[in-house]
């Protein structure tokens, strides 16, 4: 019969607790919580693809116009949902009305 396993230890400072991770992140996001900040409102794009589009094709020989296509696609989408969450959230600006 074999003698029961031991766990091997780790080097010291290499474990990751999550008191380390809470830290880090609030290092990261912020823990300073303002409800009275002034929210500037969202603006609905007129083409949701035009910054990607202005880098020019992508580099996929012989797909640049499928990709570009399903590119669009995702974008339109996001912006979709974007807008549905600022709508949710009552952030959008006056102007979206007018464009919706």
């Amino acid at each position: 019969m074999s003698p029961p396993r031991r766990r091997k230890s780790q080097p010291r400072g290499s474990r990751s607790s999550s008191r380390h991770r809470a830290v880090a992140g609030a290092a990261f996001w912020g823990t300073h919580l303002d409800a009275d900040a002034d929210v500037e409102p969202v603006n609905v794009p007129g083409d949701p693809t035009a910054l990607v589009l202005s880098l020019g094709p992508a580099p996929l020989p012989g797909r640049e116009m499928i990709a570009e296509h399903y590119f669009a696609t995702v974008y339109d989408k996001s912006a979709a949902l974007a807008i549905a969450l600022a709508a949710a959230a009552d952030l959008l600006s006056s102007d979206a009305d007018e464009v919706l």
